[in-house]
């Protein structure tokens, strides 16, 4: 998990740089193509292009329709915002998940991690700091934006894994996604400078193997002591913010990190305490 956040941290880095440059439906659509061929790759060495068609449309034109909403609201926010303000905010991903699952997965949800999550929305308004001259921007509405995407897919992701295996769901979330972010974004694309190349192949090798160890993660580990490691994200943001911008975050941004990764933690754990209950 620690690798697979470095590589998304390195990933949303390129995105950052390459938005200052063009528009954010195209760096959506830059980030879906330039992986999809390693992704391609990754497929037809497990050997699982027999199987691609067998999958629950529906819930794949979901998912891609969703990312590319969150790709596109993302590299938007990350043009306003550093790496740590967008990841404070974007953390607030878990506890959404947790809510949106008493509606959509008919899971139940008891008050104390209904007050979990209500705290970890204040730590979202501590960042966001909806007065004065807070930052409540539409770079941070963008990242809000994108997280409730992310939960959303999330929650489709789980009833989709009952039945389609994870190379199907990888390879057509990356197809579809390149196909409509690329359609969307053809009326307003700027012609690629061939001086960003290195961006881009930093961004395809860093998305794609980021994928493929927080995958390896999850399958050998379990989620209640391998999703807290995410929260290093921070870290990385706050790292490369200083190294390339010299920017670092306010106290307002810490704070409100640390009301969020606190509450996601505790989710985390409670889950895991959930689960034992049920399953002794």
């Amino acid at each position: 998990m620690l690798v697979a956040v470095f590589m998304f941290s390195l990933m949303d880095t390129a995105m950052k740089l390459l938005a200052a440059h063009y528009p954010s439906m195209q760096v959506a659509a830059l980030r879906s193509l330039s992986s999809l061929p390693l992704v391609c790759a990754y497929v037809a060495w497990r050997g699982g292009f027999g199987t691609m068609l067998k999958v629950r449309w529906p819930l794949h034109l979901l998912r891609a329709g969703l990312g590319i909403a969150m790709l596109a609201l993302f590299a938007f926010g990350l043009k306003k915002l550093s790496l740590a303000e967008a990841y404070s905010i974007f953390f607030i991903a878990p506890a959404l998940i947790t809510a949106m699952s008493v509606f959509f997965l008919k899971e139940t949800v008891d008050l104390a991690r209904w007050i979990a999550i209500a705290v970890g929305l204040g730590g979202v308004l501590v960042v966001l700091r909806p007065e004065g001259e807070g930052m409540l921007t539409l770079g941070g509405l963008a990242i809000l934006g994108s997280a409730v995407c992310y939960a959303i897919s999330a929650i489709a992701a789980r009833v989709q894994s009952r039945t389609d295996s994870t190379r199907q769901m990888m390879f057509w979330l990356m197809l579809l996604m390149s196909i409509g972010a690329t359609a969307l974004a053809a009326p307003e694309w700027v012609a690629l400078d061939p001086a960003h190349a290195w961006l881009l192949a930093g961004l395809a090798v860093s998305g794609f193997f980021g994928q493929l160890a927080i995958t390896e993660a999850f399958s050998h580990g379990e989620a209640s002591v391998v999703a807290p490691f995410e929260y290093s994200a921070l870290a990385w943001g706050v790292a490369i913010d200083w190294l390339l911008w010299q920017a670092l975050p306010d106290r307002y941004t810490l704070v409100g990190a640390a009301i969020i990764i606190g509450s996601g933690i505790y989710l985390v754990r409670h889950e895991k305490v959930h689960a034992e209950a049920e399953h002794p």
